[in-house]
């Protein structure tokens, strides 16, 4: 599944549901990061939102394939282990030794980082990768998490070489901003029903 020195970025979530903005921040990745591949990790849960109605693993995991459509992003329920990020970057890197990974996730994310389960152990474990979002970009740079590690981020113009660095490191990469959310394509889906 992944040859050691091969450049996976992970890219976790509920996936409810899978959009184009994860298609997007994915390809970038692949492209900016110098990325080998993506792994789209499906979690069971969300330990920070209201779970209920959430539709199986199986069920996003079916989803996302169909959105992602590109040889280089593979869709996995591999996260279904554990709701907690520190727990599968942990089995993760046990199982997969010498494979250099990169965590992706959105602005929006790191401005609420700090209420991660294990979000410093996070940070010294595993490079990451910080992709703008519509109205997070200053709310991210000022954030708790971004202070705390603000000496080990890197300039977005060196990413490239982001997975074979020494953890803690970070970036903040700018592009094509979407307003596509999960969030908001499931209110709207109520909306319509």
């Amino acid at each position: 599944m992944a040859a050691p020195t091969t450049r996976i970025g992970l890219l976790g979530g509920s996936f409810n549901p899978p959009h184009e903005a994860h298609r997007s921040i994915s390809l970038t990745a692949l492209r900016r990061l110098g990325l080998d591949r993506v792994w789209w990790l499906v979690s069971p849960a969300n330990p920070l939102k209201d779970n209920s109605g959430l539709p199986s693993v199986e069920a996003r995991v079916e989803a996302a394939r169909e959105t992602a459509r590109h040889p280089r992003i593979d869709v996995t329920g591999f996260a279904g282990r554990s709701v907690y990020t520190i727990d599968l970057l942990i089995e993760l890197k046990r199982r997969f030794p010498g494979v250099q990974f990169v965590w992706l996730m959105g602005a929006d994310n790191l401005a609420q980082f700090h209420r991660w389960r294990a979000w410093e152990t996070i940070f010294a474990l595993q490079p990451i990768a910080v992709f703008d979002r519509p109205g997070y970009r200053l709310k991210a740079l000022a954030s708790k998490a971004a202070q705390r590690f603000a000496a080990y981020r890197i300039d977005e113009t060196a990413a490239a070489g982001l997975a074979g660095l020494t953890p803690p490191a970070w970036t903040l990469l700018a592009h094509p901003l979407s307003g596509l959310s999960s969030t908001a394509l499931r209110a709207e889906g109520q909306e319509r029903e």
